[in-house]
């Protein structure tokens, strides 16, 4: 069954749009709306909006929109029925039981529990009498007990498939424990054997307490070093970070942000309780986008080899483009920042992080660093690469501020380099225009729609479907209308998009005439983002009126009458013009 209207209504008008979009962006007056930078794109001008009256927000940027469950799904990245249980916590409601739901939910609680297990038995396993030469690595590793207890760190031992035999033994199936990332199968055997053997185990934790996944470091000089999960149903590591569950309590805004387990570890016993981790992998943007929910600054406390230079790079600008300040410690007398809190302690790595360079500084230091700014043309390349960073640095303080530390550095006059940033500031912009204009072109003509596959067929009568739901949506009372109602079948609508909108809207009358827009969990995020298009652009137009509404039904009513008589031939031509491709190819 789905959940019931009566309580998606109370849910949604206890979890009111605007208080739960502020707690994740910034948002200000306009008229009657309100406007924020949007939380799922980089942008630096608000194209984000929230209509209070009727409950809705839609991004003109991205094209994201929806109402608050749609909101929770895209920003805590979660399902619908989860999104559901979390804004219900908040109001104080229960969900109603929907047996397809609870399925779902004992699934993932299975996964919860086996991780749960697999964690106390890797934990167990390391103050085993026979496995000391885990607890001798750990003590030489420095962590106190109560580390190794707050991380819940434990060992994997070398037998071939200890761990899946206990688990096994507690009642999970073979293809759960596969599943969950803890066990494979011998293509020779058939048998299970468990992935993590001979490792010191670091369980991954979600913000509710929740073990989620594994990361295990070998002992000794084995390879792979480290060994990580991969996505599992209730784990997907580009959307987690190691230890954010303990961190999120830091009071000063602030994260540090390292490459390794060890390192975040290390730190957190010295006391920078503020230290997390990436999972294996570079940064990506759904973490950049979790750390500014928790932090306005970050440091950046990667290795200082060339590949963490890069890695460094890529940090700085993405954290740059969900508006996180961020300051790189370099590390120097030790290869990380675990060693380094070893051999000079807490005091000394506090120092680092005060005396940390911004990103700009840092950035024009390994520029500097590539060239001997005595010699012509390597001062030349130093000032091209200065001014392509400089052109991207928005503060124009800022900007300013190192255009005359490099007019010091090069002897070149601070007004040359001022204007040659300025022009490489106005050749990007100019890229910027045609690209938008480019995705515009695209977008006019259906091109790599993802949200409706069949608006490239017809283009013009897509937007015709689409504003006439958009009057559905805005004006649900049409639906009673005589002249309409025989007019608006789904035989109309050309796309199978459009033709599940319009049975989702007849389907949804009531709760639409009393001004709710809740459809369930019958669309995804993205294609709800779609259906708020199609009421934000209608309500931009001055004539909503029933005669509109009538013209558009009776001009797709014609269309779809004469593709019936045209025998299909819409659909050969489109077969052809694939043929066509396939034999370029």
């Amino acid at each position: 069954m789905a959940l019931p209207q009566e309580f998606l209504q109370e849910l949604k008008a206890r979890c009111n749009i605007e208080d739960v979009i502020s707690q994740y962006v910034q948002l200000k007056r306009a008229g009657s709306n309100l406007v924020g930078c949007c939380p799922f794109h980089s942008e630096r001008t608000p194209s984000f909006t929230v209509f209070r009256n009727n409950e809705n927000f839609y991004c003109f940027g991205c094209g994201a929109g929806g109402d608050v469950i749609t909101f929770t799904m895209k920003m805590e990245n979660v399902d619908y029925m989860t999104a559901i249980e979390h804004l219900a916590a908040r109001a104080g409601l229960t969900v109603p039981e929907d047996p397809s739901s609870i399925k779902a939910r004992v699934n993932k609680e299975r996964y919860f529990e086996m991780n749960k297990l697999a964690a106390r038995f890797f934990y167990d396993a390391l103050i085993a009498p026979e496995n000391q030469q885990a607890l001798n690595y750990i003590s030489q590793r420095g962590l106190s007990l109560q580390t190794i207890k707050r991380f819940g760190i434990g060992y994997a031992d070398t037998s071939w498939d200890s761990l899946t035999g206990y688990l096994m033994s507690k009642g999970f199936e073979k293809e759960e424990i596969r599943n969950g990332f803890l066990a494979g199968v011998s293509q020779k055997t058939g048998r299970l054997f468990d992935y993590f053997r001979g490792r010191i185990m670091f369980p991954i934790f979600d913000l509710s307490g929740n073990v989620i996944a594994f990361g295990g470091r070998i002992i000794g000089d084995g390879t792979p070093k480290y060994l990580n999960s991969s996505d599992t149903p209730v784990f997907k590591k580009s959307r987690n970070l190691y230890a954010l569950n303990h961190a999120k309590n830091n009071t000063d805004s602030s994260l540090i942000l390292c490459e390794g387990y060890m390192d975040v570890v290390a730190l957190q016993q010295a006391g920078f309780v503020n230290a997390v981790a990436t999972l294996g992998t570079a940064l990506t943007s759904e973490q950049t986008r979790i750390i500014a929910r928790y932090a306005n600054t970050v440091y950046l406390c990667y290795d200082s080899d060339e590949a963490g230079q890069r890695a460094s790079k890529r940090a700085i600008d993405m954290l740059g483009e969900v508006g996180v300040k961020v300051k790189v410690v370099t590390v120097e007398g030790a290869k990380d920042p675990d060693e380094y809190i070893k051999k000079y302690g807490k005091t000394s790595f506090e120092k680092l992080l005060r005396g940390s360079d911004g990103h700009i500084e840092y950035t024009i230091k390994n520029i500097s660093a590539k060239y001997n700014l005595s010699v012509p043309e390597q001062k030349l390349a130093f000032l091209d690469e200065c001014c392509n960073m400089l052109a991207g640095v928005a503060s124009e303080i800022e900007r300013e501020i190192f255009v005359q530390r490099i007019s010091v550095d090069t002897g070149i006059s601070a007004e040359i380099i001022r204007n040659e940033t300025k022009k490489r500031q106005q050749k990007s912009r100019r890229q910027a225009e045609r690209n938008a204009v480019r995705d515009d072109i695209n977008k006019s003509i259906g091109y790599g729609d993802r949200v409706n596959a069949d608006s490239a067929k017809n283009l013009s009568t897509v937007k015709k479907e689409e504003n006439l739901l958009g009057l559905f949506l805005m004006r649900p009372e049409f639906i009673e209308n005589p002249t309409l109602s025989n007019l608006v079948t789904e035989d109309i609508f050309g796309c199978e998009f459009t033709k599940k909108v319009w049975r989702e809207i007849v389907r949804n009358a009531q709760a639409l005439k009393e001004g709710e827009t809740t459809f369930g969990d019958a669309f995804t995020p993205d294609e709800m983002g779609r259906i708020t298009q199609m009421t934000v652009r209608r309500r931009e137009l001055a004539n909503n009126s029933e005669s509109v509404a009538i013209e558009l039904a009776e001009s797709l009513k014609k269309e779809a009458d004469r593709k019936k008589d045209d025998d299909g031939s819409e659909e050969s031509f489109f077969k052809r013009i694939e043929e066509l491709k396939k034999t370029k190819k």
